[in-house]
């Protein structure tokens, strides 16, 4: 489902996000209402900002991605060997 350039306007307004952030967002399918939802309260001190938030995110993928390309190569070359 596509999401209207105002939806990611008031998102990128209310969470304090940078355009790299957004296209973050946009890379791992989080749409604008989820973002705002996750703007942590004054009660809520464990939460993350949103953009660390997104952040942390785009690191994990990054991290599992280059494990599994890691993991394929492994398994290519193993494969040739024989």
């Amino acid at each position: 489902m596509a999401y209207g350039d105002e939806l990611w306007k008031q998102a990128k307004a209310k969470c304090r996000l940078n355009a790299e952030e957004i296209e973050i967002a946009k890379r791992h399918n989080i749409n604008p209402r989820s973002l705002i939802k996750n703007i942590p309260s004054k009660s809520q001190p464990w939460k993350a900002p949103v953009g660390q938030w997104l952040r942390e995110i785009d690191a994990k993928a990054q991290k599992k991605s280059a494990q599994n390309q890691k993991r394929r190569d492994k398994n290519q070359n193993q494969g040739q060997q024989q």
